[in-house]
């Protein structure tokens, strides 16, 4: 008789842990391995001669003009869409010539019969002048063909300006530019009925281009005081064109409280299109030793003062610093930093005493698209 052996209720226990122990012994943590350095973005400390402004405008001609018909009508045609170049007299619109005709066929008949009744008059003048001489007539009624004959030669005067007028009427019904230009929109259609004065299109001479920007109150001063106006197109960063100021509105937009100025391109190349986009940047001169400028947020307060993260030797250094003041373009340093040193200018919070890190130059605003 065979005999099975059964272990006890008290080894139970101990042979499922050391069934266990292999399993658990293959999910033990291990450490990460260490990562290198953090990359940050520097910029080195300079003392700023220049505050720079930027402002975005457009590209307009110095010359825009309205045109419009001298005398009221309907448009028969128009010849021109937004975009033609025209050529000085090249017609444009036409109105209807119907009404325009009447008018100067009915000047030219006020004309002729003029014409006939001083002929009429003065006749009758010179025969009372030879019966009056003869004493055939008085002398009142000598006076009173004279006097006819007067009123006679001025209403002829009258009925020839009038007729000169309606001439010119009848020729005002063809629109067209005295100067070449680009149609830069259309304000009416054939067919519509127009009043004398009315714009129909509009209209601007191309040779001399300028950007139009809005000036806040508080940069009026600067903008005027500037020697230096650099201009560069959104649509072809590389150009970059000199400019200067060439008007300034005297009072502010009742709306955008803004100023607006016109900076007169000095030699723009071809490439530069009526409407593009353009920046322009404002160079004033400042002040020099007032201190660095760095971005706001390089500068940090963690309770004990305003500090700076400072990158020697690929590492962290916590600078005290002493602002002098708080700038729409940044902070003003006026102590605790070294011009050149490279100053962490973006989490500079999250870093900590003597961390390595890897420092990448950030590009000039003046170099941002």
């Amino acid at each position: 008789m065979r005999c099975l052996f059964f272990p006890s209720r008290l080894l139970l226990p101990a042979l499922g842990t050391l069934i266990l122990l292999p399993l658990f012994g293959g999910c033990t943590r291990q450490e990460a391995p260490p990562s290198g350095p953090r990359t940050v973005l520097v910029q080195a400390a300079g003392e700023e001669q220049q505050s720079i402004s930027l402002y975005s405008g457009e590209i307009r001609a110095r010359h825009e003009f309205d045109l419009a018909f001298r005398v009221g009508g309907k448009i028969a045609a128009r010849l021109v869409d937004a975009g033609a170049e025209v050529r000085p007299g090249q017609p444009l619109a036409r109105l209807d010539p119907a009404d325009l005709q009447l008018a100067a066929s009915a000047a030219a008949a006020q004309l002729a019969s003029a014409e006939s009744e001083h002929a009429t008059a003065r006749a009758e003048r010179e025969r009372y002048a030879g019966l009056l001489s003869k004493n055939f007539v008085s002398p009142s009624a000598f006076e009173t063909r004279d006097n006819a004959a007067n009123a006679a030669r001025a209403r002829l005067d009258q009925a020839r300006a009038q007729a000169r007028i309606s001439g010119n009427q009848a020729s005002y019904g063809s629109l067209s530019s005295e100067a070449p230009a680009v149609v830069t929109a259309v304000l009416a259609e054939a067919g519509q009925v127009v009043a004398a004065g009315q714009p129909v299109l509009r209209l601007a001479r191309p040779e001399q281009k300028e950007v139009a920007i809005a000036v806040p109150e508080g940069r009026v001063a600067e903008l005027r005081a500037s020697k230096q106006f650099t201009v560069n197109l959104w649509a072809n960063p590389k150009i970059s064109l000199r400019g200067e100021l060439r008007e300034l509105a005297p009072a502010a937009d009742p709306q955008t409280r803004s100023y607006a100025a016109r900076i007169r391109l000095i030699d723009p190349p071809p490439e530069v299109s009526l409407g593009m986009t353009a920046s322009v940047r404002v160079s004033a001169a400042g002040q020099p030793g007032a201190g660095l400028l760095l971005p706001l947020p390089a500068v940090i307060n963690q309770g004990q003062g305003a500090i700076v993260r400072v990158v020697v030797a690929g590492k962290v250094v916590s600078r005290p610093v002493t602002v002098a003041a708080y700038e729409e373009n940044g902070v003003r340093i006026a102590s605790g930093l070294q011009p050149g040193e490279l100053v962490v200018i973006a989490g500079a919070a999250r870093l900590a005493e003597g961390e390595a890190v890897e420092p990448k130059t950030a590009t000039p605003p003046a170099q941002q698209r």
